[in-house]
């Protein structure tokens, strides 16, 4: 897959989605929300993919939206005199087909895990919002900065940080623009773990990669849809569901495998099926 605003990197079960600009601090700009949506389609139709990595190159996560790189898209939509039917139309199609990046992380089967080092503004909370869970260094700082270039956020963060850290913490970020570093992103459960490093971030982040993709795919895939599935239903629909999902799944050859390594002591080698 070549792509101008990403780099995939894929290792014995991991791909690394790598933010690499080519705007400064990996602002996101027009390759990347054609490309997102596409390099995520092409890593949940490959098998040999288990679980997504989502990292930014350099010092920064992302800078958010490359507001100069989209003016040539966004620029005939929000003059002051496009302000007709057609010129609304085209801007909502436009905001849509934007969605689609983020909406594509958080849809994804297979697990995806963000590592945040530096700055995360804007469309890269965003993104991380559309994780499953997120990692970052001491020297990473977050703001959902839309306010302040008088835009509502409109990739997802509204509607998925409130799930992740509440809906106080979402809209004091919201209204306000601020930043909050490392500790409060912890404290309010933005972030999983913090790292003194970008290098021990990494290694972590990797690591944890490795573990995910270690376990049977197909068990870890479906405690994901289970999980998504139960996040707006009644524990008495979740446990329903969850029982009839192992019902149909639950007999494989990685169950067998399981049964098998314990049995002799071994680690298991699971294969998907």
């Amino acid at each position: 897959m070549d792509f101008q605003s990403l780099r995939i990197e894929q290792s014995d079960g991991v791909a690394e989605v790598v933010l690499v600009g080519p705007s400064k601090g990996n602002a996101l700009g027009p390759d990347f929300w054609r490309e997102m949506p596409e390099a995520i389609r092409a890593l949940e139709a490959d098998d040999a993919v288990r679980v997504v990595l989502l990292r930014g190159q350099g010092s920064h996560f992302s800078y958010g939206l490359d507001l100069m790189g989209m003016m040539e898209s966004l620029g005939p939509l929000i003059a002051g005199d496009a302000n007709l039917a057609l010129e609304r139309t085209k801007l909502l199609r436009l905001i849509e087909a934007m969605q689609l990046a983020t909406e594509g992380l958080a849809r994804c089967r297979k697990p995806v895990l963000a590592a945040v080092q530096g700055w995360c503004i804007g469309g890269g909370i965003d993104l991380i919002a559309a994780c499953d869970f997120r990692y970052c260094s001491t020297d990473a700082k977050f703001s959902l900065r839309e306010v302040k270039l008088g835009i509502v956020a409109d990739m997802g963060a509204l509607q998925r940080l409130p799930r992740i850290i509440g809906e106080g913490n979402t809209r004091e970020l919201a209204y306000t623009g601020g930043d909050i570093d490392a500790d409060r992103a912890l404290q309010m459960g933005l972030v999983n773990r913090v790292f003194d490093t970008p290098e021990a971030l990494l290694a972590e982040a990797r690591a944890t990669a490795r573990r995910i993709a270690d376990n049977p795919p197909l068990v870890v895939q479906g405690a994901k849809q289970v999980m998504e599935y139960c996040s707006d239903k009644s524990i008495a629909d979740g446990l329903r569901f969850v029982a009839v999902w192992n019902s149909a799944f639950l007999q494989s050859l990685d169950l067998g495998e399981a049964f098998a390594a314990f049995a002799e002591r071994r680690p298991p080698r699971f294969q998907g099926r």
